[in-house]
């Protein structure tokens, strides 16, 4: 049985690095997205590039190609996954403060972050018994799955982790030494940042998971993994298992947030229309809107499309 190549290619990439002159490098970027019909979102920061990009797989790499010629980008970090069809209305390329937003003024990933753990060493790493283990994405990504004992700190975005972390760090504080610290996100960037971050506030065993949760299901056998649940991401696939194959959530498209098998079966969830988490939330007004605009959606894909109303999952910058 030969398995279908779905056409679009999907790619998700960040590199911390250092630019003087963002504008300098927007203009050419968007016109060579634009020369491939390549969309998507780029972020740039004086910290560096964040962002996903679809389109072919010539066109892609040669989006890629002109990132990596970039100031400190040759060893660009990319993940790649497929779609059935284009999951971008259009580019843009964005020049923000920061490529992931912290918040933190001064937080220097280039200058000190903690030391990078491959997949594969990642479960000797939490297994031991003085090792403090965060994860550091949000609350609703937390919700669909994580490693097993890992601190949820409920934070609603990433700018929320300072706080969070200054308000708990003496409980983990030993009484002869600091705290071992391994900290996670989806792709790696936040957790690189928050490494920085702890190093800037006097920790320095800091220990960062590299690339994220999706090298580590994509290069632990399920049988050795220390995962539990789903983990969400930013696209149509809504969520991934081991393999990265998809998961069993949906996406509301009314509120934007993950849906479990158990409450797309509620009779509040309505596809394209309502949850039960914001069912009550929403007027039969705005219920009416996004029908029409789930209607319209449904047609679109019909013919190979993306309705330009659609509401779809996109890349957070925190």
């Amino acid at each position: 049985m030969v398995t279908e190549v779905l056409p679009i290619c999907v790619a998700a990439l960040y590199q911390f690095t250092r630019f003087d002159d963002c504008a300098a490098i927007q203009v050419p970027l968007t016109a060579a997205c634009a020369a491939v019909n390549v969309k998507g979102t780029l972020l740039l920061a004086p910290e560096g590039i964040n962002g996903t990009i679809a389109g072919s797989d010539s066109a892609i790499d040669q989006v890629l190609a002109q990132i990596r010629a970039l100031p400190g980008c040759a060893a660009l970090d990319v993940k790649k996954s497929r779609a059935a069809i284009m999951p971008f209305h259009r580019m843009k390329v964005r020049i923000k403060r920061e490529i992931v937003t912290m918040g933190e003024p001064g937080i220097d990933p280039l200058a000190d972050a903690g030391t990078y753990v491959a997949p594969q060493d990642w479960n000797a790493l939490i297994d031991q018994p003085d090792t403090i283990v965060i994860d550091t994405r949000n609350d609703y990504e937390v919700a669909l799955g994580s490693f097993a004992g890992a601190i949820d700190p409920g934070t609603r975005t990433f700018r929320d982790f300072p706080a969070w972390f200054r308000a708990h760090r003496d409980e983990w504080r030993g009484a002869d030494k600091q705290p071992k610290i391994a900290m996670f996100c989806t792709g790696g960037i936040r957790c690189e940042k928050a490494t920085a971050f702890l190093k800037a506030e006097g920790l320095e065993e800091v220990y960062h998971l590299k690339g994220g949760i999706l090298a580590y299901l994509e290069n632990v056998a399920a049988e050795e993994s220390r995962w539990q649940g789903e983990c969400f991401v930013f696209d149509e696939r809504v969520a991934v298992e081991h393999g990265l194959e998809p998961g069993t959530h949906a996406l509301c498209r009314a509120c934007r947030m993950p849906i479990s098998e158990e409450a797309q079966r509620s009779p509040l969830f309505v596809e394209g229309v309502a949850c039960p988490a914001c069912h009550a939330e929403r007027s039969d007004e705005q219920r009416e809107r996004y029908a029409e605009r789930h209607r319209q959606t449904l047609l679109a894909e019909g013919r190979g499309e993306v309705h330009v109303g659609a509401v779809l999952p996109v890349p957070s910058d925190d």
